[in-house]
């Protein structure tokens, strides 16, 4: 009878014990705003370094930046959402978002986007999605497809929490650069804010573009995934963070060979493939040192690197190329670029 006390008892205590946590837990992040502190400034983090093999530590490609209190989103690969509201960045402020190309791992996480940015203000208006031509159907697509939980959150919490008029996205789109120039369309301005879309080189995904994001003389790139590309450079001159794809083709060959000594012929020539549409770290270094960026950071790593350990092997010859910092970056990282100075500030958001 003692025994069987003592262990009602502990289980008991385990309960409670749980329960204390968890609220503290809550009272610690419910609701956190990370951004109300911020300078003044153009910030950019990274709620998705990861690209379409599973890598534990990182969801898919998704870059939130922020310009003054304006939050937009680049890409919207599975988990990205959840990592902005882990990361304390509310969904329901964000503004819009901007797609590189429609490759899976860059739109899958768009229902999740969608969905609690509206529940997260009660928006009254869809979420503008911004991208080159066929974006339409994209948006299409999610939206058919999104229709009947929309009716059902909006029966369930009320129109005041989930107006039926704020579901989903709307489609924004724009005719990109022809492939192969190094133009580039403005596709957003306002608050200060300018966005700029040029083509890069993907093929045979078409289209497929970078975006330059300036605000009060602080500047980024992100470039969507692309090989070495000419328009990228032009376009990246002197600015201050450059957030650039990455892959390693020797660590790729090396995951080629352990697929095909597992007779994995189809996976394994998906990775013969996907060496002919990214960028090595060292192009993208030679890239960097090309236009005068200040500072390189990769995302969209691959292959699947998930322990810093490997983080040299992965950047291969990298430093060799280019003689300013290089960040391989990781999900919950925020860099920031304050428009009072030239310095660029890092640091870590939860993503767990």
């Amino acid at each position: 009878m003692a025994l069987a006390a003592f262990v009602v008892g502990a289980a008991l205590f385990r309960g409670e014990t749980g329960a204390a946590l968890l609220g503290l837990a809550f009272q610690a992040r419910a609701g956190v705003d990370t951004t109300r502190d911020l300078p003044d400034g153009l910030h950019v983090a990274l709620c998705g370094t990861g690209a379409p093999l599973p890598d534990p530590g990182r969801a898919g490609a998704c870059t939130v930046v922020i310009a003054g209190q304006h939050i937009f989103v680049v890409d919207s690969g599975e988990g990205g959402a959840r990592h902005i509201a882990l990361m304390g960045i509310p969904n329901g402020r964000i503004e819009g978002v901007f797609l590189t190309h429609f490759h899976s791992d860059h739109i899958d996480g768009l229902g999740p986007m969608m969905l609690l940015r509206w529940t997260g203000r009660g928006a009254t208006a869809p979420l503008p999605i911004y991208g080159p031509t066929g974006v339409e159907r994209i948006v299409a697509g999610f939206d058919a497809a999104y229709a009947t939980d929309s009716g059902y959150r909006t029966a369930h919490h009320g129109p005041k929490i989930a107006p039926p008029s704020g579901a989903g996205g709307k489609a924004v789109s724009f005719t990109p650069p022809v492939r192969g120039t190094l133009g580039s369309v403005e596709v957003y301005r306002a608050n200060g804010l300018r966005v700029t879309a040029f083509s890069v080189e993907h093929g045979p995904v078409q289209p497929a573009v970078g975006y330059r994001f300036d605000y009060k003389g602080r500047s980024a790139v992100i470039s969507g995934d692309t090989a070495a590309s000419a328009a990228l450079v032009a376009n990246s001159k002197g600015v201050d963070l450059l957030v650039h794809e990455g892959l390693q083709p020797a660590l790729v060959k090396r995951m080629t060979a352990a697929l095909v000594a597992r007779h994995q012929s189809g996976t394994a020539q998906i990775t013969r493939d996907i060496l002919t549409y990214h960028t090595s770290p060292e192009v993208a270094a030679q890239e960097a040192q090309a236009a005068g960026v200040k500072h390189l950071l990769f995302t969209h790593i691959l292959p699947p690197v998930p322990f810093r350990i490997a983080y040299p092997a992965f950047l291969g010859r990298a430093r060799q190329f280019y003689d300013g910092p290089i960040t391989v970056g990781q999900d919950g990282m925020i860099f920031s670029l304050p428009a009072a100075n030239r310095t660029i500030a890092f640091a870590r958001l939860p993503v767990d």
